[in-house]
């Protein structure tokens, strides 16, 4: 395997997407950390067991209007796939993605709706033939499953690498995002490739930055600074 160098412009930076319907991750997550957007799925939605739309607008009024949400069609026909996208961009306002598996009606549905000016992003994806399908397509992101993969003892980042170097060969806007992690050095792996953006949970974006220590380095600055001023702050009024 080439590991893809250099496509990076200078000043790109790592977008970093939060994985979840939960409202309160949501909050916390974007409070906490420089996040570009969310995404959901039919599995994740329905975790959350109340009306999709009012979750989907919930969403948007914590993130706002100008802010990514992705999400995902059920449908597994063309017809079907396109119906539901206008159905969620008529009912929710602002910056919206849609998903669309990587199966052959979904193709079909990618073409279609990116002449009728949807942004969209192709999930599902397993091989880097597919994402490079869906990308000539008009798929505006491609979501490999890098844990997925792993599963059916393939390679994630493997895969992510491969989509990466199609992407560059054949001159590609289109931008992966890395979907289904399972823990941080999956992550740390396909970020390594360059990879455009990720999406991951609250508990990962958490575990991301923890390290012990990073812990007691802080621990140990505090302590020695109460030695000798006797106090735990630099300002004191």
């Amino acid at each position: 395997m080439d590991i893809i160098k250099n496509i990076k412009e200078k000043g790109d930076n790592m977008i970093y997407i939060l994985d979840t319907a939960n409202i309160n991750d949501i909050k916390k997550a974007m409070d906490i950390y420089p996040l570009s957007g969310v995404t959901t799925n039919p599995s994740i939605i329905s975790k959350e067991n109340r009306d999709f739309l009012d979750i989907l607008k919930d969403i948007k009024g914590v993130i706002g209007k100008e802010t990514m949400l992705h999400v995902q069609t059920l449908s597994t026909t063309c017809e079907g796939i396109v119906e539901e996208a206008h159905y969620i961009r008529d009912n929710v306002e602002g910056e919206l993605y849609i998903k669309v598996p990587v199966i052959a009606e979904g193709i079909k549905a990618i073409k279609q709706l990116k002449k009728e000016g949807f942004k969209i992003t192709a999930t599902a994806v397993i091989t880097a033939n597919q994402a490079l399908m869906a990308a000539v397509a008009g798929a505006d992101f491609v979501a490999p499953y890098v844990n997925r993969i792993d599963n059916i003892s393939g390679s994630g980042v493997n895969v992510v690498n491969d989509i990466l170097n199609q992407f560059e060969l054949y001159n590609l806007d289109t931008k992966v995002l890395a979907a289904s992690f399972k823990n941080v050095q999956q992550i740390a792996d396909v970020s390594n490739l360059g990879v455009d953006s990720i999406t991951v949970p609250l508990e990962l974006l958490d575990k991301s930055i923890e390290h012990p220590l990073t812990d007691w380095s802080v621990q140990q600055f505090t302590s020695d600074w109460k030695k000798t001023y006797k106090t735990d702050k630099i300002i004191i009024k």
